[in-house]
């Protein structure tokens, strides 16, 4: 073989790599923004929220079912709590108020033997909460699956519960979790907008 198709075929053998890695970083690019879109921690895929049949803070019957077909915000609160609770509370309030529209918002109590009915709207004024939040209330063992369901811990006398929120997608399952020092109300109406679009 003459040095000339040596250089040629040498030539074409770089430009099919270059295609090929162009390609690649193309194809990789591509999913790197889909899976960055969300300003908060995708979730594992596949993973429902926990279904439940209780009552919220006003005494209404409250399941899971209610929610298909819409995101939901979920967090976990205690209304005697006087650090995390009332920061995360504030967060969420003002992320609804910022996608200028009611939304979805649920929070577990993690203190059943302590949440009462009158303890969290005592909260809720306190707090100037203006989302409608709607509190599910209920005995421990009606709550241990739901807080097993999403990983997270109650409220104890030696330990603080796990402030954590997360979002969920129309077809009921956990999409995006936030640890409460990563989120902001912009980033929650952000990846809320995107699950309504989806």
């Amino acid at each position: 073989m003459s040095s000339r198709h040596l250089i040629a075929l040498s030539t074409l053998c770089v430009a099919a790599l270059a295609a090929v890695l162009v390609a690649a970083f193309t194809l990789r690019k591509a999913d790197d923004s889909s899976a960055s879109a969300f300003d908060g921690a995708i979730m594992p895929a596949g993973v429902r929220a926990p279904d439940f049949h209780l009552r919220d803070q006003d005494g209404r019957p409250i399941d899971m079912a209610q929610f298909r077909g819409k995101p939901v915000i979920v967090t976990f609160l205690y209304s005697h709590c006087k650090d995390s609770c009332p920061v995360q509370a504030r967060l969420i309030s003002s992320a609804v108020q910022e996608l200028g529209k009611p939304v979805p918002v649920i929070a577990f109590s993690v203190d059943p033997r302590h949440d009462t009915d009158a303890s969290v709207h005592a909260f809720m004024r306190e707090q100037k909460v203006t989302a409608n939040i709607r509190w599910v209330l209920g005995a421990p063992r009606q709550l241990v699956p739901i807080w097993k369901g999403y990983a997270v811990t109650s409220q104890t006398a030696n330990e603080e519960h796990m402030a954590r929120i997360v979002l969920i997608d129309k077809r009921g399952y956990q999409k995006i979790g936030y640890p409460l020092e990563q989120t902001t109300p912009d980033r929650i109406a952000h990846d809320m907008r995107l699950l309504e679009k989806q």
